[in-house]
């Protein structure tokens, strides 16, 4: 169930970068045919918004965000687990507080008939509810990491962290040897 939400939040986020991609070829097409695509900035920058937000949890999740495990790894085996429990814990009250006020924000927009300022005006709320999901999602995915953390269980990303990306780039001839160019 947990790992359909990071597949969910994943896809969504694809799908607003393919929103992106849909609106800003329109407007290509649309400048060549002569005309414009009405507040193409205003909907490429909330699909923006919903993609970042909507890839927090599965990129979490797949341990695609930059850790303290450098830190952590130094440190002797029995102090590894308390260490990231109480970053986790840290990163969840953050999360909570974030997620609170995104909440919080749709609300107020939602309350105060609030709409966007561009050719198409559209209630704010409706941009700022993948905001708010993305973030409650990443809340969730800090807190199924935590849960598995303090049960004993190796959160997923850390089963990730053993598979190294190698890079076997060949020797270019251009390469600068001693201060002079090989040629």
């Amino acid at each position: 169930m947990k790992r359909a939400l990071y597949l969910l939040s994943g896809g969504l986020s694809g799908f607003f970068i393919v929103l992106i991609m849909l609106i800003i070829l329109a407007q290509i097409i649309g400048r060549m045919a002569g005309f414009i695509v009405p507040s193409a900035e205003d909907f490429s920058g909330y699909a923006l918004a919903a993609s970042t937000f909507f890839g927090l949890a599965y990129t979490f999740h797949e341990g695609g965000h930059i850790r303290v495990n450098l830190a952590i790894q130094r440190l002797p085996e029995e102090f590894q687990r308390p260490l990231e429990t109480v970053v986790l814990t840290v990163a969840f009250l953050l999360l909570c507080f974030a997620s609170y006020y995104c909440t919080y924000m749709v609300w107020e927009s939602y309350d105060f008939e609030e709409v966007t300022h561009g050719y198409i005006p559209i209630p704010l709320w409706i941009p700022q509810v993948p905001v708010a999901l993305g973030m409650i999602a990443f809340n969730l995915a800090v807190l199924d990491s935590l849960i598995e953390n303090i049960r004993g269980i190796t959160p997923h990303y850390k089963l990730l962290e053993g598979e190294e990306v190698s890079l076997d780039l060949p020797e270019s001839k251009d390469v600068e040897k001693d201060g002079e160019r090989a040629q």
